[in-house]
């Protein structure tokens, strides 16, 4: 029997993140050239209901009965168990690697856990459909990350630009135009958990200034929608812009970001924000095709670990 493969993309948050757990619209697109794997083999020399799991990215060679209940791997593997009502699988053989980096604000987490149970329900027969996909994800995320606003787990299970509101149905995005993006790694990481975490304490403390910072946020990512449904870019640009000066504000931005959006900026970029958690991880940049090299090499001169340029292409309908 050959092996079973399913795969995830990263992602990245054109706006809105950290607003979005506080009900505020965010933007978000998928990033291809960054991915998750994961294959099934039958355990053909495992015990009946055996379970191995490989994951050499993070040293780890386990069988599932042995791994904690609450580590995600296990959590996403059972997920699909209970979702599919299977007491004892096959013996089976599970291989995940990833060129996501980790806690960098591109979804890994979330991908890791889309590409697992895409791969077991198929191996088990019955693929399970994108919503409860998504669905299954999220609950991982709630556990590893609190309170998980849902936008990583809808994007990348769907991998199309998406709109996202929390707890409302999320509206995939119509892109009028391609537009490229350099993403820049600080090469620090920064967990979800932990940057939603300080802004939610200093949202208690000034509750008022903060939701004042989070209205004009959703602004910004309301019209950065119509600037990316009506194709113009410059606006998308100076939007970005005004979205890192209010990250800035509350209190997610770091010196090592500052220095690499202040780069892309110096070297073209239309515009430029970090993505994600901050305080580390990645920042975006907004380049034409032809700058977007230039962009990424003077990142690279100011201190990125590793660059990405990606393309967001129109809706097909």
């Amino acid at each position: 029997m050959p092996a079973i493969l399913a795969s995830a993309p990263g992602k990245v948050i054109l706006f809105g993140e950290h607003t979005v757990v506080y009900h505020r619209p965010a933007v978000a697109v998928p990033v291809t050239q960054v991915k998750v794997k994961a294959s099934i083999l039958p355990g053909i020399n495992l015990p009946p209901g055996k379970v191995q799991i490989e994951a050499p990215d993070i040293d780890l060679s386990v069988a599932l009965d042995e791994l904690d209940p609450g580590h995600p791997l296990s959590l996403a593997v059972r997920n699909v168990f209970r979702e599919l009502s299977i007491a004892r699988p096959p013996a089976f053989i599970l291989r995940i690697t990833s060129t996501i980096p980790i806690a960098a604000g591109m979804g890994s987490g979330a991908a890791v856990t889309i590409a697992i149970c895409r791969a077991v329900s198929s191996f088990l027969g019955s693929p399970l459909p994108d919503a409860v996909v998504s669905r299954l994800a999220y609950e991982v995320e709630q556990v590893y990350h609190g309170n998980p606003s849902g936008i990583d787990n809808t994007v990348i299970t769907y991998a199309q630009p998406v709109y996202y509101v929390r707890d409302q149905t999320p509206e995939l995005l119509k892109v009028r135009r391609p537009f490229t993006l350099v993403i820049g790694d600080t090469g620090i990481q920064s967990p979800t958990g932990l940057a939603v975490r300080g802004v939610r304490e200093r949202w208690e403390q000034d509750p008022g200034g903060y939701e004042a910072l989070f209205d004009r946020i959703a602004t910004v990512t309301r019209q950065a929608r119509q600037a990316i449904e009506t194709g113009d870019l410059p606006a998308l640009g100076r939007l970005m812009d005004g979205n890192q000066a209010l990250l800035q504000a509350i209190g997610v931005s770091s010196v090592e970001l500052e220095a690499l959006v202040a780069a892309a900026r110096g070297a073209g970029a239309q515009g430029a924000k970090l993505t994600g958690a901050g305080a580390g991880g990645n920042m975006i940049a907004l380049a034409s095709p032809e700058t977007a090299p230039a962009v990424a090499q003077a990142l690279e001169r100011a201190g990125a670990t590793r660059t990405i340029i990606s393309q967001v292409e129109p809706s097909k309908s």
